[in-house]
C-alpha cells in the first residue's frame, strides 16, 4: 500500500504523478466538473481509489479523498470533509461512494 501522507500531499501525488487533474464537486445525485461545465450521474464514473484521513485531535478534521475517472476519460479528485454520511446526497450516490462496498481504503 502506497503512503500518501497528508490530504494535501495525497492530492499533489494523485494530480502530478497519477493524472487526476480535475476537481469534482459533490451534488446530491451527481458529481460536477465545473471547469468543463459537465456533470456525471453515478453510472457515468468509477471510483478508482479511496483515501481516508483522520484528524489528530478533532473528529471533525476527518476527510475522504476519492480518485475518480469518468467514462469519457476525465480523471479528478473529490474531497468530502465529513464522509458521505455527512451531506445530503441520494441513496444511489451514497452507495457509489460507500467505503464498505468491496473497495479497500488506502
Amino acid at each position: 500500500m502506497k503512503d500518501y501522507g497528508t490530504l494535501s500531499q495525497a492530492m499533489n501525488i494523485l494530480k502530478l504523478e497519477e493524472g487526476y487533474e480535475h476537481d469534482f464537486n459533490l451534488l446530491d445525485e451527481k458529481i460536477e466538473l465545473k471547469s468543463q461545465k459537465e456533470s456525471y450521474a453515478t453510472n457515468e464514473f468509477d471510483v478508482d481509489k479511496v483515501l481516508r484521513f483522520e484528524g489528530m485531535s478533532n473528529p471533525d478534521d476527518n476527510s475522504i479523498l476519492y480518485a475518480i475517472t469518468t467514462h469519457n476519460g476525465n480523471k479528478g479528485l473529490l474531497v468530502d470533509g465529513y464522509g458521505i454520511s455527512g451531506g445530503q446526497i441520494s441513496k444511489e450516490m451514497m452507495d457509489k461512494l460507500d467505503l464498505k462496498e468491496n473497495r479497500p481504503t488506502e
